[in-house]
């Protein structure tokens, strides 16, 4: 090696990586480049003050008062992870390599976009008294005393949310109604059919749905709806959606979807040189399912961040292999009202539905195909069919529909050969 090459910097080592968002996505992040042998620095920007920790525990036991908090087991010391914590980030110069933040610039040599999403709040009501979101360990110190109290609570939004959170006000006793614009739960997350049975969950569970009925305006102590009616409401509870939180983007030349996601690529690269996203606030293109994913779940925060992470290490040196490709099968789980339900998969564009059980039983599947080829699959306590249909999924597995349509058939014996 001559004398010049020597001197040569090793960007895989010598490269400052910062990544803006200590949640689940920005942490895996910063955990994988340790892991897959990145020794340089790296530093994690987080807008809370708190340890960084997991949100699904907010809804059910931080909640419910069985545990304290969600904090990662990590040890970022040890790891030589540099955590900036209640630092919030303004905006990003690309052309200077800096991230703008109240207390002054950060230099970064490789970004990674980690902010996730934030809630959508209810047009009218900020600032109302009683009126809450469930986003953040915050949020849900402020909602404890609201179910230990036994307030009655109206929910809005009948989505995986506000039914997580109907099922823990529930569970405290408290009387509960939740008020959904649309026509059913999950609209345009589900199809009509499979979303009925679970609209029965509500009342079962002691929890009255009211559909079809937006909401005109929150008073305090009160939802007074469109058609006149006015709620008694302790507290109130939305649960209207999310956005990727991307508003800091504004002016930086990152490319930004229509629903405001960073439109990463396959490799989760962003617009810019030198800029990933992961996680809730970006979307990338599949090759599987032919359109891009905007995927706010648990699972993706998990395993997007170990592709971008490879892709760091072994960008921007000779000889480095081709990118990695980001291309899951997308993957979530909800409890709620006693069960537990899971799906994977995209069922955008399948042709056919089957269902595997009665679903006014505690356990039934749906199966959703395209061209015979399973894309898609719901479990309601039926655990064998999500784990087995997941890798008849990501193996592109034609499906035998008599077959797959008997519950008592394990799902890998469908497969056509």
């Amino acid at each position: 090696m001559s004398e010049q090459q020597t001197e040569q910097p090793d960007r895989r080592t010598e490269r400052r990586i910062v990544i803006v968002g200590a949640g689940m996505a920005g942490v895996q992040t910063a955990v994988a480049l340790r892991e897959q042998g990145f020794t340089g620095p790296v530093t994690l920007i987080g807008a809370e003050p708190h340890q960084p920790y997991d949100r699904p525990p907010l809804s059910k036991a931080v909640l419910l008062g069985e545990a304290e908090g969600s904090a990662f087991d990590i040890d970022f010391e040890a790891l030589d992870i540099e955590l900036q914590l209640g630092r919030d980030v303004t905006g990003l110069r690309s052309e200077a390599h800096e991230l703008d933040t109240p207390t002054g610039p950060v230099p970064y040599d490789v970004l990674v976009i980690a902010t996730g999403a934030e809630p959508v709040e209810l047009p009218g009501s900020e600032g109302v008294r009683g009126v809450h979101l469930l986003r953040t360990l915050d949020d849900a110190a402020r909602l404890r005393p609201v179910l230990g109290e036994q307030h009655t609570v109206v929910v809005v939004g009948a989505g995986w949310i506000g039914a997580e959170f109907a099922t823990a006000a529930r569970a405290a006793g408290c009387e509960v109604t939740v008020v959904e614009a649309a026509d059913r739960p999950l609209a345009g997350v589900l199809p009509a059919e499979v979303v009925a049975p679970m609209a029965r969950w509500y009342g079962e569970s002691g929890a009255e749905l009211l559909t079809g009925v937006p909401v005109a305006r929150i008073e305090p102590g009160r939802v007074v709806l469109a058609d006149g009616r006015a709620l008694a409401a302790g507290a109130v509870v939305v649960g209207i959606g999310a956005r990727p939180a991307t508003a800091w983007l504004a002016g930086s030349g990152i490319a930004l979807g229509p629903d405001g996601s960073v439109t990463a690529d396959e490799a989760l690269r962003t617009s810019l040189p030198d800029v990933y996203a992961v996680g809730d606030c970006a979307s990338f293109p599949s090759a599987r399912y032919g359109t891009r994913l905007l995927v706010h779940h648990w699972d993706n925060a998990v395993q997007g961040p170990r592709t971008a992470a490879a892709n760091i290490i072994g960008a921007g040196f000779d000889g480095a292999p081709q990118p990695l490709t980001y291309d899951p099968v997308p993957y979530f789980w909800s409890e709620q009202f006693d069960r537990f339900v899971q799906y994977a998969g995209h069922h955008g564009g399948a042709d056919t539905l089957l269902w595997r059980g009665d679903p006014d039983g505690p356990a039934w599947s749906v199966l959703w195909l395209r061209d015979g080829v399973l894309v898609a699959v719901l479990a309601v306590g039926r655990p064998r069919d999500l784990a087995q249909g997941r890798k008849l999924i990501e193996a592109g597995a034609r499906l035998d529909e008599v077959r797959a349509a008997d519950p008592s058939v394990p799902l890998k014996s469908t497969v056509r050969q």
